[in-house]
């Protein structure tokens, strides 16, 4: 993205009333004739309507764009809160997947939230793990509400079964730790950083209420060499 956008911690010619009347030359609604009166009088009218029109044309194209710069604005702020809005990862904890600098966009029209999902929420109050505070957090689903979250021999098991994580790639990074295993309480979401032994995440702090949910991070805009849709 050329623009960073907010930072997400990992720790989107109308015609007047009235034209078509007016009272310079072809502007009366009766075939465009001027009605005459005594030869002066039609001269001084004419003289009159020639200042008018010039005026007129100039106060239409300062409201025409007046109400084009409202309206793009309307649409960009409607876009960036109800669809999509740009954010820029200043941490690694996501990394391979997400590098420190990109900058990624999210669908705030995301639906329905699947294990495996990567997200953006808002940073919940019982996060404490340092740093300089960040409105909003980004890390990946790996429990649904329902479920149970453990860790067994560096890996992830969901209600027992071993999940299968092919985003991470072979490494001790991503040697997965728990204290315990963990239920997902009803409308809850259990998250993780990819980067497993650099994240603080739901482990630390417990799981994120569905409604701290920004939206689903569909795609990497920034640099090039990062480009990719999820």
């Amino acid at each position: 993205m050329p623009s960073p956008g907010p930072t997400v911690g990992s720790g989107p010619g109308t015609a007047l009333p009235g034209e078509g009347s007016g009272d310079g030359p072809g502007g009366e609604g009766s075939g465009g004739e001027l009605t005459s009166g005594a030869g002066g009088g039609t001269d001084g009218d004419q003289g009159s309507s020639g200042g008018a029109g010039p005026r007129r044309r100039s106060y239409r194209w300062v409201v025409e764009w007046i109400v084009v710069i409202v309206v793009a604005v309307g649409v960009a702020f409607g876009v960036r809160t109800f669809v999509a809005q740009t954010y820029y990862v200043p941490s690694t904890s996501m990394w391979p997947t997400l590098k420190a600098g990109d900058r990624i966009v999210v669908n705030k029209l995301y639906g329905t939230i699947h294990v495996g999902d990567i997200i953006v929420f808002k940073t919940p109050p019982a996060e404490d793990c340092g740093g300089p505070p960040v409105p909003d957090l980004v890390k990946r689903v790996v429990g649904l509400p329902g479920q149970t979250v453990s860790a067994h021999g560096g890996q992830v098991y969901i209600t027992g079964k071993l999940l299968k994580e092919p985003w991470l790639p072979k490494g001790p990074q991503t040697y997965t730790t728990m204290s315990k295993p963990f239920t997902v309480p009803k409308g809850d979401y259990f998250v993780m950083g990819d980067n497993r032994v650099n994240s603080c995440d739901s482990r630390m702090w417990g799981p994120v209420k569905g409604s701290y949910i920004v939206g689903k991070v569909f795609l990497i805009l920034w640099p090039p060499s990062q480009f990719r849709y999820f």
